[in-house]
């Protein structure tokens, strides 16, 4: 992985990134599950982690086969999995919806195709990968409706894509920013994705 700087100058204000106008209802007490897609999963696992409502965050691969659901075949890129990370919540503190708004406004730059900064291939591209059909509405909605707020100078390139299995990456990457704090990848990168979480969504830490 390579040192990257996201959003150019900057994110835009959260006033760009309004609260989703069509959400998944709380179905229970049973948690639910999320898996996004958006670069390097050091950096997404890392944004998630603190927020209220997150029981866990796992990091793995997605949209590929089991035989080469690992770091060395993913990283060549040509094996159509994505870094991904799957997210365990509950839906009464948590929705899937704000759990987007978190995704598109500080996790990572979704105008950026099949890369993240100077992270490249198709491993790195921004997805959502919904777990029933209100999770893919509430994705198709919520970045239309990002769209129509111009949040964003350039267009969204996150695809919605079909759930599949999702392989569980090497113990190594597990938590990877909160025990390797003086990386340097995680220095540069995905530090910055966590203060800019602390500064814009204060009222979803834990």
């Amino acid at each position: 992985m390579q040192l990257s700087s996201l959003f150019g100058g900057g994110v835009p204000g959260l006033s760009d990134f309004p609260e989703p106008a069509l959400d998944v209802a709380p179905r229970g007490p049973e948690p639910q599950q999320a898996v996004l897609a958006g670069g390097c999963f050091w950096c997404t696992e890392a944004v998630f982690l603190p927020l209220a409502g997150v029981q866990g965050v796992v990091s793995g691969y997605i949209g590929g086969g089991a035989d080469t659901a690992n770091y060395q075949a993913v990283c060549s890129g040509t094996t159509g999995h994505a870094e991904a990370i799957r997210i365990t919540f509950d839906p009464a503190q948590i929705t899937f919806g704000q759990i987007l708004r978190v995704f598109f406004a500080v996790a990572h730059d979704p105008t950026q195709l099949n890369r993240q900064g100077h992270d490249r291939g198709t491993q790195y591209r921004s997805a959502v990968f919904p777990q029933d059909p209100e999770q893919r509405a509430v994705a198709d909605a919520y970045i239309a409706q990002l769209t129509a707020a111009k949040a964003f100078s350039d267009p969204i390139v996150t695809t919605v894509e079909g759930d599949g299995p999702f392989y569980v990456a090497e113990d190594y990457h597990q938590n990877y920013a909160a025990r390797n704090p003086g990386q340097p990848y995680v220095a540069a990168v995905a530090q910055p994705k966590v203060d800019k979480l602390r500064k814009y969504f204060p009222d979803r830490l834990r």
